[in-house]
């Protein structure tokens, strides 16, 4: 696995907070990978109405505060493709 790190909560001071890389190698192309905060179980029953999660998924929280590093990741992934 090739993860090229983009950033962390500007106001979190350091390790042990939201993040995000993007997988260069996933096998169908560029995956982000999201570090955050595990929902809360009324966020979970809510996002599950809309889309509930496989066994292997969870649903976490970013604060918007990372929207830059976030969109920094998707310009990388997508202007890369499978290429990246």
């Amino acid at each position: 696995m090739a993860l090229l790190f983009f950033g962390t909560d500007p106001n979190s001071g350091g390790g042990n907070c939201p993040a995000v890389w993007v997988d260069t190698d996933a096998a169908q192309g560029p995956e982000l990978v999201l570090q955050g905060k595990a929902a809360d179980a009324m966020t979970q029953t809510a996002c599950s109405q809309d889309s509930p999660p496989a066994d292997d998924e969870a649903v976490i929280r970013i604060p918007v505060r990372m929207v830059d590093q976030i969109r920094k990741a998707c310009d990388a992934a997508e202007a890369a493709g499978p290429q990246l």
